[in-house]
């Protein structure tokens, strides 16, 4: 039963975005479905629009590969120390 209900929750969500797609096509005056068109337009274009980046300071990309480099350095350090105290444990 719970599988039921989710599954028919799931097909909601997927569905959901579809339908509205689809109800510009049934607007009978060809003025207002241009305009519902256009709108659905601009409204997908804004979702596959990426943030603009900050001009100022590195990406968080940059920022995400200098601290895995600097985790890498002291992990080396670690690991050589440890060398020198477990010799035989």
């Amino acid at each position: 039963m719970k599988r039921l209900a989710s599954a028919s929750l799931c097909l909601i969500v997927v569905a959901t975005p579809a339908a509205a797609l689809e109800t510009c096509r049934f607007i009978q005056d060809n003025a207002e479905r241009e305009t519902c068109y256009h709108r659905q337009e601009q409204e997908l274009a804004a979702r596959r629009k990426p943030d603009p980046a900050p001009l100022a300071g590195p990406s968080s990309e940059a920022k995400t590969l200098q601290s895995l480099q600097q985790m890498r350095r002291d992990d080396a350090e670690v690991y050589r120390s440890i060398r020198g105290i477990c010799n035989g444990c």
